[in-house]
């Protein structure tokens, strides 16, 4: 399951229907312990963790989803159990876009690597 942030709710909107323009000049995945909802809460923290630039890391959308296409890691975790990933236009802070749930938890130990494989994050509209 992926549901759209209250930021990129608004952008949309008005993208379709007051002809407005919103493009982000990089976007980041970020891992969350919980559900994000709409703002982005639950992001991970500790260890060495930091959101990882995706910008040119996804297929063009088609059939209401759009996939990655690269592996994306995430290095020197802290000890966790990471249950959604989020999509920001910002390194730090910024708007929360997208979230997302993983398939499967993921725990990790202290110093730990987690790496999601091309075409395993994948967002959609329905």
């Amino acid at each position: 399951m992926s549901q759209i942030g209250d930021f990129a709710e608004v952008e949309l909107l008005d993208a379709i229907f007051n002809q407005a323009t919103y493009a982000p000049a990089s976007i980041y995945m970020s891992l969350h312990t919980a559900d994000p909802g709409d703002t982005g809460t639950t992001e991970l923290a500790g260890g060495s963790y930091a959101r990882q630039n995706v910008s040119a890391s996804f297929a063009p959308a088609a059939a209401g989803a759009v996939s990655s296409d690269v592996e994306i890691s995430f290095a020197d975790l802290p000890v966790g159990t990471i249950t959604h990933i989020g999509i920001w236009d910002a390194v730090t802070v910024g708007n929360f876009l997208w979230g997302g749930t993983l398939t499967a938890s993921k725990t990790t130990n202290s110093g730990d690597t987690l790496s999601i494989a091309a075409g395993d994050a994948t967002f959609t509209l329905d």
